[in-house]
């Protein structure tokens, strides 16, 4: 029994260093990605831009908005912010949501009243 309690024990503080060691190797591949004009967030929640890198000091500069620029500490800095990707326009009227020319759409030309009847027959079924 006392054996099973030391192997627990052992593998226990085995997986516990095995973790932190994996976690340091993320944190040292991370700030070698470092470089002025990469968009980051801190581990408090600020998104800026690396301004200007200090390995001495382990500082950061960061602008948070033109000309608002604040320094933290390099391992505050946890995430690379990865550009938004381009997203579609969306058109600010219904154009979008008329039918093409091949008259896909159904009834483009009704009047509210016959829309408002085909609505409300559409989920009724004869029983």
């Amino acid at each position: 029994m006392t054996i099973l309690l030391f192997v627990m024990l052992g593998l226990f503080i085995f997986m516990m260093f095995r973790r932190n060691k994996k976690t340091q190797q993320q944190q040292a591949t991370l700030q070698s990605q470092f470089a002025p004009g990469i968009e980051v967030m801190t581990s408090f929640g600020l998104y800026g831009r690396i301004v200007s890198i200090d390995d001495e000091n382990n500082k950061v500069l960061l602008e948070l908005s033109p000309g608002n620029v604040a320094t933290v500490h390099r391992q505050s800095v946890t995430k690379i912010v990865e550009p938004a990707a381009e997203t579609q326009a969306v058109p600010d009227d219904a154009s979008s949501l008329t039918a093409d020319d091949d008259g896909s759409a159904a009834a483009v030309n009704e009047t509210p009243d016959e829309t408002l009847k085909r609505l409300n027959d559409e989920g009724k079924k004869d029983i």
